[in-house]
């Protein structure tokens, strides 16, 4: 086979908006139609009434197509997939030699060959449309070419017969390749003996070329899908730089350990006034079109937090523009600035899983932060509130998508369990090798994950951020704990996440039953404030000492300036035990006067009576 003008490489634009072409139902019976009539051709074709022994190649033949388009449904490459279409060749199909042109702006430009020898500086074909060869007149108009014999060939097409060295080559074979219908490159293919194109031979041929167009289209758009997930990958990277007093580590893994693009991403830029941003998100689907749309939802949040606005603001703006950008997909983002100076975080959450706070010792909490609905979908009058955190030194909040939690089957409490047994062990000084142990424990062993080679695939994209706000001085000889949150009066549903992050301080108290009393105790005191006032009330709980000797304390603030009194509730009443229980269970208790409201505190000895 032959062609104008030297080689080069296959430059046909990749189509990747959309999800990767799959073959549905209904194509594969219109397949199995295909080579059923294929095979009653094949026999028509011989003898009437045809031998035993011809009608058997038939169905043999029939077969031998079905089995090679399953292969080609897995071919990786245009040169896998020719390497699987030479399976075939027989004394009834002499294949020899294979081509595949990839129309190419105003030519057909070689892609892939199969037998092929090159001469001299030639290393492909390049066939412009304009000339008088077969395959650019299957460009031209859709219509296979065949032909069955030299002399046929000389006389269709006299200048391509001219211009080629068809030595060993007897005839050829010239077809279309669509994708969606539209012509995208053609096949050619060369025997080594003279066919009669019969009916039988076109639909064979036909057939072969159809598997084989839809085997390119897939193993090219795998091909520009990859070389796009490792573009994000590296645009991404390694997360830049921290400021003074914070630290960061990240981690992207992308679906199917890296060989699938997804919408996971996450991102850190420095604002004015020396604070750091922190954002991480997941547009909805795992296609490069979720790719696309994540990486302008990334690059607009960007534009919006260097113009100034809060997180809540941010996430607004981003909404709008994902759901102006398309109407079908949402995401789930969670937004953060960073105080260095203080570890004050002000966080606005999207409809994305909760970060978890990994204290010095090694506890791990999940933090409940108030958020709204996912990028995209319709707003309510209250957005994304902005929740605050304070982060104390060599404290670390961790940031990451719903893949690292369920990735193995797991749900999000499962999931939660396993991070969290992950996260625990160690220091908080490696954060980098924390980083890494929290993505081993959901991969599988595997080399650092910033080098890329991960060994085992997942069910879906990883995000990762690690938030450490590093210690400034030497760490106290026995580890501290402390827990501070903040119920509205509109967050009633706040209480059962307070006692669960309660119970997770003390998640290795010595004696169960104090655990029970305390939150108990911290529960009467948050409900006295949301019931009896109209303020928001503060809970703040520390936790000190050697294990086995801990002491507990736990504090509730609210603004206003009515002192609580003791009182004696009667049997059926509603209300009025919240002290009586401090008085009762409390080894310490008491009630402090604020400048503006008041303190309502009680402690808990580990190793104190069982009852105060």
């Amino acid at each position: 086979m032959g062609g104008d003008g030297q080689t080069g490489e296959w430059t046909g634009a990749a189509r990747v908006g959309g999800e990767r072409e799959h073959r549905d139902s209904d194509e594969y019976v219109t397949e199995v139609r295909q080579v059923e009539a294929l095979n009653r051709m094949s026999a028509r074709d011989a003898a009437a009434p045809p031998p035993r022994d011809a009608a058997d190649r038939a169905h043999a033949r029939a077969a031998d197509v079905l089995t090679t388009g399953h292969a080609l449904a897995r071919a990786e490459s245009p040169q896998e997939a020719l390497a699987l279409v030479s399976r075939l060749a027989d004394a009834s199909l002499p294949l020899r030699t294979q081509v595949v042109l990839r129309l190419d702006g105003g030519a057909l430009q070689d892609t892939a060959q199969f037998g092929l020898r090159t001469r001299g500086g030639d290393h492909g074909l390049r066939v412009p449309l304009g000339t008088h060869h077969p395959a650019a007149q299957v460009a031209r108009t859709g219509e296979a070419v065949f032909l069955g014999s030299p002399d046929e060939y000389r006389t269709r097409f006299p200048a391509a017969w001219q211009r080629s060295d068809w030595e060993g080559l007897r005839a050829w074979a010239y077809l279309p390749l669509t994708t969606h219908g539209e012509l995208t490159g053609v096949w050619g293919a060369a025997f080594a003996t003279t066919l009669e194109m019969t009916e039988g031979m076109r639909t064979l041929l036909a057939a072969v070329g159809r598997l084989l167009g839809q085997s390119m289209q897939r193993a090219h758009t795998g091909e520009a899908e990859l070389a796009l997930a490792q573009s994000l990958r590296t645009s991404m990277g390694r997360v830049g730089p921290g400021v003074g007093g914070l630290s960061v580590a990240a981690r992207y893994v992308p679906t199917g350990g890296g060989l699938t693009v997804g919408g996971d991403w996450y991102d850190s830029l420095h604002l004015p006034d020396g604070r750091l941003a922190l954002v991480i998100g997941d547009v909805q689907g795992h296609d490069a079109h979720a790719a696309g749309l994540m990486s302008q939802l990334r690059t607009a949040i960007r534009a919006y937090a260097a113009e100034g606005h809060g997180p809540d603001a941010v996430l607004v703006r981003a909404s709008h523009f994902l759901a102006a950008l398309d109407g079908d997909r949402f995401a789930t983002c969670v937004y953060l600035e960073a105080d260095p100076a203080t570890g004050v975080l002000r966080i606005a959450r999207a409809g994305h899983p909760h970060p978890v706070l990994r204290l010095p010792d090694g506890t791990c909490l999940l933090k409940h932060l108030r958020g709204g609905l996912p990028l995209g979908l319709t707003l309510g009058e209250d957005d994304y509130p902005v929740n605050v955190l304070t982060l104390q030194e060599g404290e670390i909040l961790m940031l990451c998508t719903d893949g690292l939690i369920e990735t193995g089957g797991h749900d999000m409490y499962s999931g939660w369990l396993r991070v969290r047994g992950a996260l625990t062990p160690g220091t908080p000084d490696d954060l980098e090798g924390l980083a890494d142990r929290l993505l081993g424990a959901v991969v599988g062993p595997q080399a650092p994950a910033h080098l890329g080679h991960l060994a085992s695939r997942t069910d879906d994209d990883i995000a990762l951020l690690l938030l450490r706000r590093d210690a400034r001085g030497p760490r106290p000889a026995l580890p501290e704990r402390h827990l501070l949150l903040t119920l509205e009066q509109d967050q009633a549903q706040g209480l059962a996440e307070a006692r669960t992050e309660l119970q997770g301080l003390l998640h290795d108290w010595a004696r169960s039953e104090q655990v029970d009393t305390a939150v108990l105790l911290a529960s009467e005191l948050l409900g006295n404030v949301l019931v009896h006032t109209e303020q928001a009330a503060v809970l703040r709980a520390d936790v000190g000492g050697a294990p086995g000797h801990r002491r507990l304390r736990v504090e509730v603030t609210d603004r206003s300036d009515e002192i609580p009194h003791q009182r004696a509730p009667g049997e059926l009443s509603s209300s009025g035990r919240g002290l009586v229980l401090l008085d009762l269970l409390a080894h310490r208790w008491n009630v402090r006067p604020e400048p503006v409201g008041k303190t309502v505190w009680f402690e808990l000895d580990e190793d104190g009576p069982a009852e105060a």
